[in-house]
């Protein structure tokens, strides 16, 4: 998987382009882990996304309740298959998604 981040003040862009999956997940944790401080909005951009596996959402639950506490989490540019994905697991519910 291919992170991608573009910070603008207050704010990040991240954009995950492959499978956020068991092998990749920890990547993407370690990102938040250090380069959510002091970000206001985050951006998760899943327009290259082909395919998220449970390790993935639980690193978008840790980052949104992260987020919940400074600032605000959006997801946008999601595929119709990940969005079945987020929608059987609840998580659509748990999430801020843009619809395209």
């Amino acid at each position: 998987m291919v992170i991608t981040k573009k910070a603008n003040g207050n704010e990040l862009l991240i954009s995950l382009d492959g499978r956020l999956d068991t092998s990749t997940a920890p990547q993407l944790e370690n990102e938040f882990k250090d380069g959510l401080n002091n970000v206001k909005d985050l951006i998760i951009d899943m327009e290259k996304l082909v395919y998220i596996s449970s390790a993935g959402l639980r690193v978008l639950l840790k980052a949104q309740k992260t987020m919940n506490k400074q600032g605000s989490m959006l997801i946008k540019n999601v595929s119709q298959d990940i969005k079945d994905i987020f929608e059987v697991t609840g998580f659509d519910e748990i999430l801020n998604i843009e619809s395209n």
